[in-house]
């Protein structure tokens, strides 16, 4: 308990939150790392996976390559990153030291979600839709862009969402490379046995990732073209109603 507490003392200390090295400030830096390098992820896996999924081909190729990047630890890799020549340790802007091996390391961590769903999601667009598209002589981008693509958002979104909250958690390894982020508030309270303050950037990266997943998952059904909810399960009860009804009717009458 005197952890917890130690940990509830930090939160609530004003000056934990302010300055340079305030958690605030830090909780930023991670922010921007974070979304920088989900960008990156977007921009380098998405269309490949969508343009594969509209194909319907490559699917073992696309799969397998995000399922490597699974197995291999982001630590590793920014290890390596760090030590090699280029990026190695340098400053990058706003992201500091080792800033572009972290953006690197993360953004490679964020495509296997990235890339899994958003080719599944085209690829598995109801093959009966897609007829329906061609028999109206759509072209091939036009049935992309107006049938497969508007019908794949929930699921390219559900793999940005996954993406963008293991992203978050795993930006705190920066810290172990003296980059930016509450890893640090994390690092530096642990090697110093002020374990309250590990705590309590630990609990603050954590409630962080909650009202991130939160937030991706409201984008996320914001995006779905097909009505979800209480209002569509009443509408469905009321036709199968209807639908019972209307044959007793007419044996009745008979």
């Amino acid at each position: 308990m005197t952890v917890l507490g130690d940990a509830w003392s930090y939160l609530t200390t004003a000056g934990s939150w302010t300055g340079a090295g305030g958690m605030l400030h830090l909780l930023l830096q991670q922010l921007l790392l974070t979304l920088t390098a989900l960008g990156l992820a977007l921009v380098v896996g998405l269309p490949v996976a969508l343009w594969l999924g509209h194909l319907g081909r490559g699917g073992f190729l696309a799969i397998n390559i995000s399922n490597i990047g699974r197995a291999v630890p982001t630590f590793a890799l920014l290890a390596l990153l760090v030590t090699a020549d280029h990026p190695g340790t340098r400053d990058f802007g706003p992201y500091g030291r080792a800033g572009l091996a972290t953006l690197l390391a993360l953004a490679l961590f964020a495509l296997p979600p990235i890339i899994t769903n958003g080719y599944v999601a085209v690829h598995e667009v109801d093959p009966d839709v897609r007829q329906a598209a061609d028999g109206m002589g759509m072209t091939g981008a036009q049935k992309f862009f107006r049938v497969e693509l508007p019908l794949a958002m929930p699921l390219i979104a559900s793999g940005v969402r996954l993406a963008l909250v293991q992203v978050w958690a795993t930006a705190t390894i920066a810290a172990l490379v003296a980059g930016p982020g509450l890893g640090r508030v994390i690092t530096d309270g642990f090697f110093r046995t002020n374990y309250g303050k590990g705590l309590a950037g630990a609990l603050v990266v954590a409630a962080v990732a909650l009202v991130l997943e939160l937030l991706a998952a409201l984008g996320q059904r914001a995006l779905d073209p097909v009505p979800r909810g209480p209002a569509r399960e009443r509408s469905r009860g009321m036709s199968a109603t209807g639908s019972s009804v209307g044959p007793h009717t007419d044996t009745v009458g008979q």
